[in-house]
């Protein structure tokens, strides 16, 4: 039966369904782009590595503390993971808008988000909802941490507001600095992590003294490779990074030097270790002088990114060994 104007109820249904059939793509794209974002917004494909690194202390806690057990073990990954993750939603949300002057997103950002964006200040999620996420990450991982025993509670939760205060400090100093004081004390934040991961079970003593000065002249030579591959968009948003600083060539002797400074103080480290994680740390320290060589070749952003998986790669492999290192 058709209408005065031609239009039948078939047509109508016809219709319809077309309608609802483009909706439902329509969600799904939606529904996929938002799940993009949140993937992004999280790194969520580096998700083995906060944990690792996380539990490299713990393990080594477990070479001089009585206490092992595997309930720890997955407390402790799971309180890395979180406590990670949400201090890179908190990176995104402090740099919501700065990021927003962003010119270069084919390099580092695609390295580190897996789709390429930067979902905040793109867009693709609402600042509130990613405070939302912040909010549960570390109300989870609070809760993980209080089931820790005293003092170690005490301490984990400590170092956890601390690193939290620590990001925010490094994100802002770093917008107006004549010296690199954001890198120097900001990025202490990194290398109290797996600190944070030996107090799970041990105390603060000498071991863990000499793993946070292991680590922390990685986190130094990391943060100036980090800054090569991102110089482009640094430089948009108007930071003073080692490169915007110091320029180009001086970054590479940065690297380097804390490279260098790292060789020395891992001999020390490797004291309180074995010779597995002598072996494991062999790997690591060509892996580093290969990112150095890349990088004092190129002196440029392309030499950067080539270099940066080098470093990703050996901090893996040192976490592993020390892991390892505990079984052999």
């Amino acid at each position: 039966m058709r209408s005065a104007l031609g239009f039948s109820i078939s047509d109508a249904n016809n219709l319809f369904i077309k309608i609802m059939h483009r909706s439902q793509n329509t969600r799904g794209i939606w529904m996929n782009d938002k799940l993009k974002a949140y993937l992004d917004l999280t790194r969520l494909h580096f998700f083995f590595v906060w944990p690792t690194l996380f539990c490299s202390g713990l393990f080594l806690a477990f070479q001089y503390y009585d206490g092992f057990s595997f309930s720890l073990i997955i407390r402790a990954a799971l309180i890395g993971f979180f406590g990670f993750e949400a201090g890179l939603v908190l990176n995104d949300i402090v740099d919501a808008e700065i990021d927003k002057k962003d010119v270069e997103f084919d390099k580092l950002t695609k390295y580190w988000r897996p789709f390429g964006k930067r979902p905040i200040s793109q867009g693709l999620i609402p600042k509130r909802n990613a405070l939302l996420v912040f909010a549960i990450f570390v109300a989870v991982t609070t809760v993980l941490i209080l089931t820790l025993p005293f003092p170690n509670a005490f301490y984990v939760l400590g170092i956890m507001i601390v690193c939290y205060c620590l990001e925010i400090f490094y994100q802002i100093k770093k917008r107006k600095e004549s010296f690199p004081f954001a890198q120097l004390i900001g990025r202490i934040d990194f290398t109290i992590f797996p600190v944070a991961g030996y107090l799970c079970l041990g105390s603060p003593d000498l071991n863990v003294l000499f793993f946070a000065l292991f680590f922390y002249p990685l986190a130094m030579a990391h943060l100036g490779v980090n800054d090569i591959a991102d110089v482009a968009n640094d430089e948009a948003r108007g930071l003073k990074t080692i490169p915007t600083l110091y320029g180009m060539k001086n970054t590479t002797y940065w690297i380097l030097a804390f490279t260098i400074i790292h060789f020395a103080t891992a001999l020390v480290f490797l004291r309180v270790l074995g010779m597995v994680a002598l072996a494991g740390f062999a790997v690591g320290f060509v892996l580093l002088a290969i990112g150095n060589y890349v990088i004092l070749k190129g002196k440029n952003a392309v030499s950067g990114m080539k270099a940066l998986p080098t470093f990703h790669l050996a901090m893996l492999i040192y976490a592993l060994s020390i892991i390892l290192n505990y079984f052999i």
